[in-house]
């Protein structure tokens, strides 16, 4: 055979794939592998699919009157979310926002005013310190004031101690960055008083305060008692198809309904988002207790699960989760774990880890897991044999 024939017969030359790219196809083979599990730890709409969303106004009519006048930039279906969820928050009237981004950025402005002070006191993890672009400075003029840089809530005396002077603190419940992580009772009062000491006032990003109960062993009204105002989000523990509900006074709802208008929220038609809504209020916050409560048998069976399989460190932050979600830290390559979770889910059909993973250090892979309704199905046993399926595709030879 000649050179040339040779080199006929050899197979082309694949080019190399990206680490990018690579991590674009997981991404959709981590979708692909969701819709076809027959087991995981919670069904919500980041993954789903189009079908599925719009099942969820399949009973709309048991929500809401369905033969009403469509709202019209605010009225209607969009009143009736926002007096009940006065009402669940014990406040004396509610906006809705098409955003959570929104919501706190004009809380916060209208409290500027209100104590003529644009200093926001938070933590450093709070998200309108990571995920919202600089928002508070670039769109709202407004001064964020960094409290404790610890992967936990403030204590009352760094409020104390801080020194400079600032017109509100907003405390993210549960900070979600730091591993869903809420401060004791007695601790979130005692903020609450140091904040009033310093003449501010005292707003809570909650958006996923549905889920705090637990924890708190108080009711939604008595927690939002202790907030001059709160954010509350429709999807990110209910399942709705978006949106958000800003609550407390009287005047403050009415004035931010004004900038609402000014930021372009008063958006013209909203009754599938709201209807969603009502539907996570009615369906999912009944849920969310027993949620909470099995998601701290599955955090105890996922660190004994990791140490009968060997994995020499493990970390389930917090240790009992404070809510129905929390973190898994584990001392592998990001990409190494990635890749072992999508197989897992592939070849079992039982999707353990949902999320995508992060790498916080050298080594180290950390994701989140979130217990939902098809959680409550997993006993301790289950969860144990899932991640030593798991582990079971981890590279041999891999360590940390």
């Amino acid at each position: 055979m000649t050179d040339t024939a040779e080199q006929g017969a050899q197979k082309p030359v694949q080019e190399p794939v990206s680490v990018e790219e690579q991590r674009k196809r997981r991404y959709e083979r981590r979708k692909v592998a969701y819709r076809g599990a027959q087991r995981v730890l919670a069904r919500t709409s980041v993954l789903g699919t189009l079908r599925e969303r719009l099942a969820l106004l399949e009973r709309a009519e048991d929500l809401y009157d369905l033969d009403e006048t469509v709202d019209m930039y605010g009225n209607g279906i969009v009143e009736a979310l926002e007096r009940k969820v006065a009402g669940l928050l014990g406040t004396e009237g509610a906006a809705f926002f098409p955003t959570g981004t929104m919501a706190q950025q004009v809380a916060l402005r209208c409290w500027a005013g209100r104590t003529g002070n644009p200093s926001v006191a938070l933590h450093p993890l709070a998200h309108p310190e990571v995920h919202e672009r600089h928002a508070l400075t670039q769109v709202s003029g407004l001064r964020p004031v960094r409290l404790s840089s610890a992967p936990r809530l403030p204590t009352a005396a760094e409020i104390r101690d801080l020194d400079e002077p600032f017109g509100t603190l907003m405390l993210e419940l549960p900070l979600r960055d730091a591993g869903f992580v809420l401060p004791s009772w007695e601790e979130l009062t005692e903020l609450v008083e140091a904040a009033r000491e310093r003449d501010a006032v005292v707003h809570f990003d909650g958006a996923r305060l549905w889920e705090t109960t637990v924890h708190f062993g108080r009711s939604l009204d008595e927690i939002a008692a202790l907030a001059d105002s709160v954010y509350v989000s429709f999807y990110k523990s209910l399942d709705g198809f978006g949106g958000a509900a800003l609550a407390g006074t009287k005047s403050l709802v009415e004035e931010a309904k004004a900038w609402r208008h000014r930021y372009g929220g008063q958006v013209f038609q909203q009754f599938p988002t709201v209807l969603s809504a009502l539907a996570g209020l009615e369906r999912e916050l009944p849920r969310l207790p027993d949620c909470v409560r099995h998601a701290r048998v599955v955090a105890a069976a996922l660190r004994e699960g990791f140490a009968a399989a060997g994995v020499p460190w493990v970390r389930v932050h917090p240790e009992e989760p404070h809510t129905n979600e929390f973190q898994v830290w584990l001392p592998y390559d990001v990409d190494v774990v990635a890749e072992a979770a999508v197989r897992h889910a592939e070849e079992t059909k039982t999707l353990l880890f949902a999320r995508p993973w992060d790498a916080p250090g050298p080594g180290l892979a950390v994701t989140e897991i979130e217990v939902r309704a098809a959680g409550l199905e997993w006993t301790a046993g289950d969860v144990k044999a899932a991640v030593a399926e798991f582990v079971s595709r981890l590279p041999q030879g891999v360590s940390p």
